[in-house]
Order: C-alpha cells, then structure tokens, then sequence
C-alpha cells in the first residue's frame, strides 16, 4: 500500500488538516494518509503543546469515520525531538508490505534543506506538497521527486483556535463537532 504521511503537532486537528489529508487520500494515487502525531516539533517551542496523549486522541476521533485516515503514535516511543527521516526510517522497517512518502505544505519547503538527511527523504520517500498562503518559491518544486498536489488553500491555523479557546470565542466549523466537544469538556487550552 501507498501511504502518505502526514506529520504534525495537531494541537489540535482541524478542518484544514482533515481537508488536506482528504484531498491527498483521494485525488492522488496514495491509498491512505496516516496522521503521524508528533510529541515535540524540533522547529517548534512547546509551551502551549497539549499533552501527545490528548492530541493523539482527539486525531482519532476526529478520523474514526473515514478508513482511508489513520493516526499513529510511532513517534511517541522515539528519542524527542523527533526527526523526520529517523520516524520514516522506523515506519518502513516496522511495514515493510508499505511505501511512504512525506506530505507537506509548501511554506515547509523553504526550510527543508535545514531538516535532518532531508536529501535522504527527497531520494527514498518523497514529498507530496500542497499549496500554503504567502509560501515563498522554493528549488525543491523542480525536484522530480516533489509532486505538487492541487488542493484548497487553507489559511487555518492552531494558534488561532488556541486564541480563541482562551478568549471565550466559539470555534465552531474549525475543528470537527467531536473535537470541540472533547476540548470543551477536558477545558484544553483554557
């Protein structure tokens, strides 16, 4: 099976990530997409990072109706900060019956020579990238093995849903319904 791998902090899932992973699961010849939740982002500070447990649970009941979207915990037992390639490397071991490539948003592009072996996930996995507001052009979109991926242009992000949360502002429509409920009730990022 082909699997794309979404990789994120997911705090928490929103819209904008389930219509991506959905855009990728079924307009591209990739047979599943499975949401790697990841525990610390190396690129990104931690002080408003709900618990790996929780983010891991809300992606769960947030995809439990569609089977071409999984959740993994892979990286939950790996050393922190977690690294891309290392996650990659783990995942073909422990599936080998599968093959994966790496979905991002184009604004990461601009980054990624800073990644750890990112020459080695250009040359074995790939990278599926779908378009992000304001992202920067970048060489990596000449590379063959980078397809860009026609999909909707999000600009929904975590952080404003954290906002929100925190001033007593509904987010509705952002997250799904089963998410909400979950961060209202737990009071997540209050």
């Amino acid at each position: 099976m082909k699997i794309g791998l979404f990789f994120g902090s997911f705090n928490p899932i929103h819209i904008g990530h389930l219509i991506i992973a959905n855009t990728m699961a079924t307009t591209t010849d990739l047979e599943q997409v499975w949401f790697v939740v990841s525990p610390q982002n190396p690129f990104k500070k931690t002080k408003s990072l709900l618990h790996e447990f929780d983010r891991f649970d809300m992606v769960e009941r947030a995809i439990a109706d569609n089977s071409r979207l999984k959740a993994t915990d892979i990286e939950f037992s790996m050393p922190k900060p977690s690294y891309t390639i290392d996650t990659l490397t783990r995942l073909s071991e422990k599936y080998q019956q599968h093959t994966f490539t790496l979905i991002m948003g184009e604004d990461n592009l601009e980054q990624f020579a800073n990644w750890k072996n990112y020459n080695k996930i250009l040359e074995y996995y790939g990278l599926y990238v779908y378009p992000r507001p304001r992202a920067q052009e970048s060489p990596f979109k000449a590379n063959p093995n980078v397809r860009l991926v026609e999909s909707p242009l999000l600009d929904i992000s975590a952080t404003f849903i954290r906002d929100s949360i925190r001033s007593n502002r509904s987010i509705r429509y952002m997250v799904p319904d089963v998410v909400e409920e979950m961060i209202l009730r737990k009071k997540f990022y209050v």
